[in-house]
This record gives structure tokens, C-alpha cells and sequence, in this order.
């Protein structure tokens, strides 16, 4: 039985206190600043001809195959379905558009959909975007367009911090706040020298703005700055540039991935999308390890301290949601229940779900009367995790890996401009530039000094019976093979033998918080799968380079119980720092999951370093 229930949350389209207004003459005008947002008589005509022809375009990207635009002021999305415009009638061979945005206060989908209606040369870009608008939680969005070789990134939240946490180079800027007069925090000194220093050698810059202050703080920079004629009523506007030559283009990287579950898959598919040329080993094929669960909780770590590491996870629910919805027949049910287990629970649950880290309706705290609607007999409080998944691995995993070969890397060594993978009898299987292991608690043979811990794992599964999705320490998730539950946690055991004492120990779990479907449980004739996962000591993933002066070999391990979660986001992560693109993460949650942080630690501390 297979449960897909649509979670009673609002739509992310509803109209809320939107920040754009229409004014007497219906243009749209923020609510906040009091300054239009673009005019509906000739604001597409301005877009182009004050930052796409004032950075440079489409000749700045011909015969690129990756470029990067950076904006400030989303807004309604204007400037850049006029850049995607340009770019799908110009857009060199292989070439790959990367956007980064900023907006401290987004818009709703519906809010924008209303005022670009005045666009219709553009309809069916808008037609391709909405669907897919970027949320208004605090924190970086991401949001792929395939189709026109494109990927945006929209940082919600204010203009310094988010340049701040960008640690991407734009080849051109779209300087688009408010006006300087109504919103002064937008082109305050530091954020221009922010800007300049994420912008790429040979970048340029365009505003419609002539402010002195702005002209004198792009000169403070180092920008060479002009005045160029205006558009309709504005008289003059700006462009500045870098007087350095941009960086050469360099071929699609060959990338070989250890590892065929959730994280390799992750990683095969962030890659072909962004160019490189993919191949995946894997001795047992797809999900043979901790991956090949008939179901998989996609569900986020809870963390009430709401910094870096619940900013983590809130990113990571979003993407894994938005993109196993693409996959089909991935998604088994949408929605999960937390229950509360401790007297602190729902005070904690409160703090997380009403935080700005979370799409409204995300997470909403449960009484009691809807747990036991939702569970059928639990009493206690509850966190409903409306934005949470039960997921079919294996429908996601031969959707993103490709063709594997099953042939397992013994040894992987640096070689002249690249890397080998070498198989038993010093057999050379692989030679390319980038090596990623993604191989769980083998990672730790092919990567010296990996922090890695195995914890094996035991599901139980009771064939016909059913519930609807729940955890407490426990869970429980609807396969069509039957009811899934457990899982057992044992530390440094690496055995995959079925054990029916721990079918046993999953039973008296899954009886302390809910004991009716226990006792259906334990008269079911139990089946079961044990695999082995890989923790860290800090309990957070390794993403990212392996160790510091091994250009090309990465990592992404340590995934945890939480590897459908994390690894669709980390992935990206990754990819971009093998590609030279722009990574999804914000700075400070990139240093959380650098796999060199231990050694960092150790030495703020004025220890020695881990082996």
C-alpha cells in the first residue's frame, strides 16, 4: 500500500502581506522603500539596455562555456527572465548560466505572476520559472533550469550578509536595490566592496544609478567606472569593469564517483548536469549498501540552536523535496509526525517551526488530538513535518546514477595532471581528472585520516500492514512490500546478517510509542535488511575536498541515518567545487561539513592534528 496524503499546509503561491503594492497609476512599488519596481511602460526595455547591454552582453559570453551573473535585487524576477531570454537565443555551445540573486524581502509566486503579466514577449520563460519560485525561508534557494542550461540561486536575506556568505565570482553584476535616496543600506561602501571582490577578473558591473557615492565607491574598489547614456527619463547611467582578462575556459572534467548509493547518485547527477563526463564504480550496483532500503525517511536533523546546523538541514529538506518530486515514482508519501519523547520536545519543536529558516507551513507543531488523528493512538504532542518525504531509493537511484560498472577501486592515486583508480592486481580501471568517494564505511580504506565510525543498522518490515510515516527515535514509513520500522544503532559492527533478535528489538521501539501497531507488527511474518552506515565524531557529513592539497579527490561520506536528506544539497555542493561554479552552500555551513575541519579544530586548540 502505497500512502500519498497532500499535507494540510498553505500553498507557497497564497497571498500574504506582500512587500509590492500596486500604486493610483498600477505600477508596482514596494511597500518597504516606496520605489517602483520596474515600470510597466518600458521596464523590460531598461533591464536590457541598462545591464545587459551595460555588462557587455551576449559577446561576454560567446565561447564560454560557464558564466556567472550576480544581482543585487531580485525583486520580481524582471532582469533576470530578460537575461534568460538573451541567453537561450545566444547561448554558446555546452555553455552553462549560473545566476546568484539577492532579496532581502521575495516576493510570493503569485505576487510576481500578477505584475510580469504585463511581459507577454516573455510568458513562456515566466510559465517556466513560476512553478518553480524560489521560497521566502531565510537562507540560499536554489532553482534549476535544464532547459535553458541554467541554474539560479536566490539568497533571502540582507545584502551584506549574503555577499558575505556567496563564495562565488560574477563575470557580470546587475546593480538593481532600490534607489539609492530610499534604500541607502543596499550601496553602503561595504557592500560594494563586497561586490568587488566577488567579481571575477574581466567582470563587469551596470546600474542605473549615477550617485555620486556609488560612482566613488566602485573607484575605491579598484574599478575602472563611466557614465553612459541613460534609459527613457533617466539622463545618465553607470557601468564599471575589472581592466584584467577573464580566465580561460577549461574542458569538461572526467569525474569517476565511488559508490552507488543515495550520495553517489547525487553526485552523478549534479555533475552531468553542470558538464562533466561521469563514470560511477560500484562492486555491488546500485543500493547494495545502507541506499537499498525499500523506503527512506527524508526528514531534517531538529536543531533549536537555529544557526549554521539547522540552516543546514532546512536547505537540505528543500532541495531533496524539490527534486525527488521530479523523479517518478519516487515519492512514497509526503509528510512525516515527530513525536514528542521528552518533556523539553515541545518547546523545542515551537522554536524550530515558527523560526524564519522554514517555508511557512513547513513544520507546524501538533496537540495531541492530531497526533492521534495522524498516528491512530499516540498521546503526545508532535512536530507535523508537512515539507518531510517517504522516498522509493531505488527509483531515485537508477534515475540519477547511470550505467555502473561494477568493478571495486582497491586504490586511488594522484597521477600526472589527474588521477587513477587502480583494482586488484594493480589493474588500472580509471585515469581522469577528479575522484569522488562516496562509498559510505569504505570510504575510510581509499581516504587516509577519514574520520569515519560504522553503525549498523537493522530495518524490520511486517507485509500488510499499514500506517502513515512517524519518528520518535524510531520510525515508521509505508513500502509497498509492508510496514518498515526500526532501525537498530550498534557502533563498530560491520555485519550485514539478519538478526531476528534485532526484528525483536525493533519491535519493543516501535511498541514504547506506539504499542497497537506494534502488536499487528509482531503477528506479521517479519522480513528485514541490515546495512552499515558512516558516522563522523561531530556527526555532520564530509563534503569537500578529502584533504588540503589534494586538488581533484573529494569526498561526500559521513552521511549518517540522514544521507536522503543531506545528500541531494551536498552533492551540488561538491560538483560546483570540481566545475569551478558556484557553490549552493553559504560559507558558514560549508565549514561545517569541510572534511578537513578536525584538523582545523585540533589546531585553534594548539593540539596536534587528527591522523
Amino acid at each position: 500500500m502505497v500512502l500519498m496524503t497532500p499535507p494540510p499546509v498553505p500553498s507557497p503561491t497564497e497571498p500574504s502581506a506582500s512587500p509590492l503594492v500596486l500604486d493610483a497609476e498600477g505600477q508596482p512599488r514596494s511597500r518597504l522603500y516606496g520605489d517602483i519596481y520596474f515600470s510597466t511602460q518600458d521596464g523590460l526595455a531598461e533591464s536590457r539596455a541598462v545591464f545587459l547591454q551595460g555588462c557587455g552582453l551576449p559577446d561576454r559570453w560567446a565561447g564560454r562555456t560557464r558564466f556567472t551573473v550576480g544581482e543585487l535585487g531580485f525583486g520580481t524576477g524582471l532582469n533576470i527572465l530578460a537575461l534568460l531570454d538573451l541567453w537561450r537565443q545566444t547561448r554558446p555551445p555546452g555553455g552553462r548560466l549560473h545566476i546568484f540573486s539577492i532579496e532581502a524581502h521575495p516576493l510570493s509566486a503569485e505576487a510576481a505572476a500578477a505584475v510580469l503579466r504585463a511581459w507577454p514577449e516573455l510568458a513562456d520563460l515566466t510559465d517556466l520559472l513560476l512553478p518553480r519560485w524560489p521560497g521566502q525561508a531565510k537562507g540560499f534557494h536554489r532553482v534549476d533550469l535544464p532547459e535553458l542550461g541554467a541554474t539560479l540561486d536566490l539568497a533571502v536575506m540582507e545584502v551584506g550578509a549574503a555577499l558575505s556568505a556567496w563564495t562565488g565570482q560574477a563575470d557580470a553584476w546587475f546593480l538593481d536595490g532600490f534607489s539609492p535616496a530610499l534604500n541607502p543600506q543596499m550601496w553602503r561602501e561595504e557592500v560594494l566592496a563586497l561586490v568587488a571582490a566577488r567579481t571575477a577578473p574581466g567582470g563587469r558591473l551596470a546600474t542605473f544609478t549615477v550617485a555620486g557615492a556609488v560612482r566613488r565607491g566602485l573607484e575605491g574598489q579598484g574599478l575602472v567606472v563611466a557614465k553612459r547614456p541613460g534609459h527613457g527619463r533617466k539622463r545618465e547611467r553607470l557601468e564599471a569593469w575589472r581592466e584584467d582578462a577573464p580566465v580561460a575556459a577549461t574542458p569538461a572534467p572526467r569525474v569517476a564517483i565511488i559508490g552507488a548509493g543515495i550520495a553517489g547518485a547525487a553526485m552523478a547527477r549534479a555533475l552531468r548536469l553542470g558538464g562533466a563526463q561521469v563514470e560511477v564504480f560500484d562492486p555491488g550496483g546500485p543500493g547494495h549498501g545502507a541506499s537499498g532500503n525499500p523506503a527512506a525517511l527524508v526528514t531534517p536533523r531538529l536543531d533549536a540552536g537555529l544557526g549554521p546546523l539547522a540552516g543546514l538541514f532546512a536547505q537540505a529538506l528543500t532541495r531533496a523535496r524539490d527534486l525527488y518530486s521530479e523523479v517518478p515514482g519516487a515519492v512514497l508519501e509526503r509528510g512525516v509526525m515527530q513525536l514528542a519523547r521528552q518533556p523539553k520536545d515541545p518547546s523545542r519543536f515551537a522554536a524550530i517551526a515558527t523560526s524564519d529558516l522554514f517555508d511557512r507551513g513547513t513544520l507546524q507543531l501538533a496537540a495531541r488530538a492530531e497526533v492521534r488523528l495522524w498516528t491512530g493512538e499516540a498521546q503526545v504532542d508532535g512536530l507535523a513535518q508537512h515539507g518531510a518525504l517517504v522516498v522509493r531509493p531505488q527509483a531515485i537511484l537508477l534515475a540519477w546514477l547511470g550505467k555502473t560498472r561494477q568493478e571495486a577501486a582497491v586504490t586511488v592515486s594522484p597521477s600526472e595532471g589527474g588521477w587513477i583508480l587502480g583494482g586488484a592486481d594493480d589493474e588500472i580501471l580509471w585515469r581522469g581528472d577528479a575522484v569522488v568517494v562516496c562509498a559510505g564505511p569504505v570510504t575510510s580504506r581509499l581516504v587516509a585520516g577519514a574520520q569515519l565510525q560504522p553503525v549498523r543498522g537493522q530495518i524490520s518490515i511486517a507485509p500488510g500492514v499499514t500506517a502513515r510515516a512517524a519518528a520518535w527515535g524510531g520510525y515508521v514509513a509505508q513500502a509497498p512490500e509492508g510496514l518498515v520500522f526500526g532501525a537498530t544503532h550498534d557502533r563498530d559492527d560491520s555485519a550485514i546478517d539478519l538478526r531476528s533478535s534485532d526484528h525483536g528489538r525493533n519491535l519493543a521501539t516501535l511498541a514504547e510509542a506506539l504499542p497497537g501497531l506494534a502488536r499487528q507488527a509482531g503477528g506479521a511474518r517479519l522480513s528485514g535488511r541490515a546495512s552499515v552506515r558512516a558516522v563522523t565524531p561531530d556527526r555532520l557529513p564530509l563534503a569537500g575536498l578529502a584533504a588540503p592539497g589534494t586538488a581533484g579527490f573529494y569526498l561526500l561520506s559521513g552521511l549518517g541515518s540522514r544521507g536522503f536528506c543531506l545528500a541531494p544539497l551536498l552533492a551540488e555542493h561538491v560538483a560546483a567545487r570540481i566545475l569551478g561554479a558556484p557553490s549552493p552552500l553559504p560559507a558558514d555551513i560549508a565549514e561545517l561539513i569541510d572534511p578537513d575541519r578536525f584538523r582545523k579544530r585540533a589546531l585553534r586548540r594548539g593540539g596536534r592534528p587528527p591522523d
